[in-house]
């Protein structure tokens, strides 16, 4: 269904209004505000080295490996087999007069990475710069390790280090359960590759990668192969296995249903999540406020004159922010958008913009009327105020910060209201409610989340005595899957009636019902849940679950040629070994995520997010305004969060819930 009249398309050749006829944003569905931020400074973002492993395994010294007793079998030998070559030859110096010492460093830096054709985003590695501190304070001309070093006794003691790690994150599995992950993607040359990864609370943990090719076309297949990562996980441990949705992986989860009882097959919900955005995107009139906004971006990107106007008149801001997916960016880049509106009226209102050539060309003409355009703006607000909800529900199940279990039957709700508040007919607003329920309904209908809703101390006061059949009927399937002891199964159902009214311990306390907004909900049940043992134990083991089948970031991982047969067994299982450790750095340097980093939107390191919203679309007939040098441009900013590591959550519970969800009766 299209978006009705509660949004207008403004015709491009529409002259500009003198004075807004649209009241600005309000403060509905979590909107924070139209004001720019504080200029950032220009400096380098610090990254440090991600939490250290368990005590025993903490770094020493490296040194070269020596060959190992040729007792042993090839497998326990790989690792040493070239540790004894010599290092290579000591690369020249950099030229003293080339400038400051940091500019001699950066220099050589540089033509290491270009030499090597190692991708330049690698600088944004958590670990970059402890290595250059390393590097440092080792004074004088440090002796580097050879090629053989790095392929043996360096990568065998990550490999130990990383395992330390991964052994702390399996000793919690007992007590909070965890995820198995299956993230799945077809390669350039047509391979179904599959990579299998375990959430816990405490991290997330790369198992393996499969070559499923021949194994993605068929039930029977797929289901051995989900077999038998549950049993190598550990079937005690294992509360659900999250893979995307199709009829085949549907099929495949039944059978693991049935041949593992106490476990759940799920679909991946931030797929589902990103779906409903993307359909969102294709509706006829968002879809033209998009393609407007992409105007804009697409001109201001595509000339240095342009370009320099724009980060004038915004403080060295800039248009484009990150986003986890492409239809998220679509309305993540709105919202930012709309915060400099007055910045970009400026802007082509100034006598820099009027008096140059960039409005008397195509796109500067649809840029300036764009811009100028008031209707516009009203309608790209009332986007973002609708869809906004949605886009947090989507970071929150993304998030490697809490589990979402717990809030995505809330988060869908307040979408849907934030949906309704905004387009107030029901004719315009059943179309976007449609979307989601089919989205949902379809494929996403599951107890875990019943149960999570239903346990999650943030909506106590949406689950009294009118809760639905569908939310505790959820919550009862899950008694009776993931606790198996008949006796403790009746326990449970008498510390819900305990739970549902506060008639128990320490739930009625004044600090319990505080820490409600505050506390994750399964460090709640912890902290407050003593008087039902039984069921705080399910509650924390479910509470503790994801709901997204994201694996680490693949880029530039070799996990394609990890599975040609040409290769030579030892080399084959060295691959193995640094894939392993490639994916469990990435997955533990996730919790770091918040922190500053060096975002450019016309960089290639981006295309796959920012798609075309960095593209001319006037100079494919007219060509470009000017002819093209990146040096004329200037470095961009780095860009910072606008809140910490619980933005999302805080983005979630900001404003108050009404008592009855549209999940309970009445």
């Amino acid at each position: 269904g299209d978006l009705a009249s509660p949004i207008h398309v403004p015709p491009l050749n529409q002259a500009p209004r003198a004075e807004e006829t649209t009241p600005p944003m309000g403060t509905g569905s979590g909107w924070t505000g139209g004001g720019a931020t504080k200029r950032r400074k220009k400096t380098l973002a610090v990254r440090r080295a991600p939490a250290s492993a368990p005590q025993a395994q903490q770094q020493q010294p490296l040194q070269p490996a020596t060959p190992a007793p040729q007792t042993q079998p090839p497998h326990q030998t790989i690792m040493a087999l070239d540790a004894t070559a010599t290092a290579p030859p000591p690369s020249r110096h950099v030229d003293p007069a080339a400038g400051s010492d940091k500019e001699q460093v950066c220099m050589a830096v540089g033509r290491f990475l270009y030499d090597a054709g190692v991708p330049l985003e690698a600088v944004n590695s958590v670990h970059f710069q402890p290595m250059v501190d390393a590097i440092a304070s080792m004074g004088g001309r440090p002796e580097v390790f050879s090629y053989h070093d790095f392929r043996g006794c360096v990568l065998k003691k990550s490999l130990g280090e990383v395992t330390a790690q991964l052994e702390y994150y399996k000793g919690s599995w007992t007590r909070t359960g965890c995820s198995v992950l299956s993230d799945e993607w077809s390669t350039d040359k047509g391979r179904t590759l599959m990579t299998f990864s375990v959430y816990c609370p405490e991290g997330t943990m790369f198992l393996k990668s499969v070559d499923a090719t021949d194994i993605v076309t068929s039930s029977d297949a797929l289901f051995e192969l989900l077999k038998s990562v549950v049993e190598e996980v550990g079937e005690k441990n294992v509360i659900q296995v999250i893979t995307k949705n199709s009829e085949i992986h549907a099929a495949a989860g039944k059978r693991l249903g049935e041949t593992f009882p106490t476990l759940f097959w799920s679909p991946c919900t931030f797929r589902c999540i990103d779906g409903m955005l993307e359909d969102f995107s294709k509706a006829t009139a968002v879809s033209e406020i998009i393609s407007n906004a992409k105007t804009i971006t697409g001109f201001l990107y595509s000339s240095a004159l342009a370009l320099s106007l724009m980060k004038k008149h915004l403080q060295g801001k800039d248009l484009l922010v990150p986003a986890e997916t492409r239809a998220a960016m679509n309305f993540v880049t709105l919202k930012n958008m709309y915060s400099l509106k007055e910045d970009l009226q400026a802007m082509v209102s100034s006598d820099e913009w009027v008096h140059c050539l960039l409005p008397k060309i195509p796109g500067g003409i649809e840029v300036s009327n764009i811009v100028s355009n008031l209707q516009f703006w009203s309608s790209c607000a009332l986007v973002v105020r609708a869809t906004e909800p949605l886009v947090h529900l989507l970071k929150l199940v993304g998030s490697n910060k809490r589990p979402a279990m717990g809030y995505v039957y809330a988060g869908l709700y307040k979408a849907k209201a934030a949906i309704k508040k905004e387009l107030v007919k029901k004719s315009d607003y059943i179309p976007y409610w449609n979307i989601i329920d089919q989205r949902w309904d379809k494929h996403m209908q599951r107890p875990l989340h019943s149960a999570g809703f239903f346990l999650n101390p943030l909506f106590f006061d949406g689950i009294g005595d009118n809760i639905s059949n569908e939310i505790f009927s959820g919550m009862l399937d899950c008694i009776e899957r993931l606790v198996s002891d008949v006796k403790i199964q009746d326990k449970i159902q008498k510390e819900l009636n305990m739970y549902r009214s506060e008639a128990a311990g320490d739930f009625r306390r004044q600090m319990a019902i505080r820490a409600r907004r505050t506390l994750p909900p399964a460090e709640w049940w912890y902290m407050y849940g003593g008087a039902c043992p039984n069921l705080t134990r399910l509650a924390v083991r479910i509470l503790s679950q994801t709901c997204s089948a994201k694996g680490c970031d693949r880029t530039h991982i070799p996990f394609e040629p990890l599975h040609d047969q040409r290769m030579n067994i030892f080399e084959r299982q060295r691959m193995h070994h640094l894939t392993f450790v490639q994916c469990n750095l990435r997955l533990q340097n996730r919790q770091q995520q918040y922190k500053a980093k060096e975002f450019d939107p016309i960089s290639v390191d981006y295309i796959d997010i920012v798609d075309d919203w960095v593209v001319d679309r006037s100079a494919l007939f007219s060509g470009p305004a000017e002819q093209p040098n990146w040096m004329e441009i200037s470095q961009p900013f780095n860009w910072t969060p606008s809140a910490g590591p619980g933005d999302e959550f805080e983005s979630f519970v900001e404003g108050t819930y009404p008592p009855c969800f549209p999940f309970v009766r009445g």
